[in-house]
């Protein structure tokens, strides 16, 4: 008798299907398994591989299937739908779960531990404050601009609008007054909370060896450093720090064919967490070195001296990503070798 070697499982919030395979590919069941049964029957089964689609749930079961005794693996549904023979429904997506796990060349997702996912929810909690407060400023920008009253964009400009508002002599309806100060009210409410969430947020690169090595490289800050930490995999994971770039999406778009390399903008395809904060820490320094000024002779300099201001930020971020790749693998604090003089 055959003895099951992969299950595939097709997640969702109530119904699982499951798709169970032997070594050589044969099915060997399939069946639709309501929450509480899903436990119990992977509990039963012997010991084997567990594939599954990374999505949002799916961390939290692959750490329950290792606790059973099983091997996760968590697979990019990207990589998984080539494998879908036609029509698509639950029992189809889990045979192609399996079948895109048993290739010996697939790529898998490390799974996130508990740790990850709480620093993972504090980061996007943080950045979804500081939306909401971008939207209310503006809010509150458009409202005044109906009366006259104008200001610059920028966080930095609110106490514009707020000496405005406290301005009796400024014409502008009681009305208005009283709804824009309870909404310039409410943005100094998300902002003690963002201010609040920042504090935790630098508290913790400030304990982990990690985050305060990775805050030795210019244009890496603690909350650059924390979504590295959180959101990237171990960099054991990458056999050069290219790989790691390519990750992010800070590469080239490829269409070449027939010898002919032909690159287009950067992909864009990979953690865009990581790679819009390297981006704007590359901007940063790109603006300080346009102040300071970069030795000529430095990789920054002759970068600066010869090609648009983003397409260098772009560069840098790249750059960036291969320190980090090589300080995270070496374990060894940054060296910076874009403003030494070649």
């Amino acid at each position: 008798m055959k003895t099951v070697t992969i299950i595939g499982v097709d997640l969702a919030k109530n119904v699982f299907q499951l798709h169970g395979a032997a070594a050589d590919g044969s099915v060997l069941f399939r069946k639709k398994l309501a929450r509480p049964l899903f436990r119990k029957f992977i509990a039963a089964q012997p010991s084997c591989v567990v594939a599954m689609e990374a999505c949002a749930g799916s961390h939290y079961w692959a750490r329950e299937m290792g606790r059973l005794g099983h091997e996760p693996k968590l697979i990019a549904p990207r990589y998984v739908k080539p494998f879908l023979k036609r029509h698509k429904n639950d029992a189809a997506d889990a045979e192609a779960i399996v079948e895109a796990a048993q290739r010996p060349t697939m790529r898998f997702v490390e799974a996130k531990t508990e740790e990850q996912q709480s620093r993972a929810i504090m980061f996007r909690t943080r950045e979804q404050l500081v939306s909401q407060r971008t939207e209310l400023v503006n809010i509150l920008r458009a409202h005044l601009y109906e009366f006259g009253h104008i200001a610059p964009h920028g966080i930095g400009y609110l106490s514009r609008l707020e000496s405005i508002l406290a301005d009796e002599t400024a014409h502008m309806p009681v009305l208005v007054r009283t709804i824009c100060r309870d909404l310039l009210e409410h943005i100094w409410q998300i902002t003690d909370r963002v201010d609040s969430l920042s504090e935790k947020i630098d508290g913790l690169s400030n304990k982990a060896e990690t985050t305060r090595r990775l805050r030795t490289m210019p244009g890496v800050g603690p909350i650059t450093a924390l979504a590295i930490e959180t959101f990237a995999p171990p960099m054991e994971v990458f056999k050069r720090g290219r790989d790691f770039a390519a990750w992010l999406g800070l590469v080239p778009l490829q269409n070449s064919s027939g010898g002919k390399q032909r690159l287009g903008k950067i992909s864009k395809m990979g953690q865009q967490d990581i790679r819009r904060l390297l981006i704007i820490g590359a901007m940063a320094v790109v603006r300080w070195a346009s102040r300071k000024g970069a030795p000529n002779d430095s990789w920054l300099g002759r970068m600066m001296a010869k090609k648009p201001r983003m397409l260098v930020a772009i560069a840098l971020a790249n750059k960036m990503a291969r320190g980090i790749w090589a300080m995270l693998t070496k374990q060894m604090d940054y060296r910076n070798p874009a403003t030494v003089p070649a």
